[in-house]
């Protein structure tokens, strides 16, 4: 068996290690608060997001099979339209997620 003394202090050197690397991004975050360069990333992030979206859903769209491009279009018109509608953009994702399923699996079935 191992000395009780060598557990616990290998116990109290993980639970440091533990809180530091969940204290460290909390202390990181305080002096970006007031960064111009946070609030630029702040202001443009939810576009970027949107585009990586875009992108990766669009990227085995192969353009000349209608079967492959319909769902993308459809799904991507609802999407910028309830986006330019109603300005929420967890509502458009989704909208448009669940419509490029949906109409996925109508057409794969």
């Amino acid at each position: 068996m191992s000395d009780p003394w060598y557990v616990l202090s290998g116990i109290a050197v993980s639970a440091g290690v533990t809180w530091a690397l969940r204290a460290a991004p909390f202390a990181m975050l305080a002096p970006l608060r007031h960064s111009a360069l946070m609030a630029h990333i702040g202001e443009r992030m939810p576009v970027g997001m949107m585009v990586i979206l875009a992108v990766y859903t669009l990227r085995d769209t192969d353009p000349v099979v209608a079967a492959s491009v319909g769902p993308a279009v459809l799904a991507l018109a609802i999407t910028i339209g309830l986006h330019l509608w109603r300005g929420s953009m967890t509502l458009s994702i989704f909208a448009g997620t669940a419509a490029y399923v949906l109409v996925t699996s109508v057409i794969a079935a």
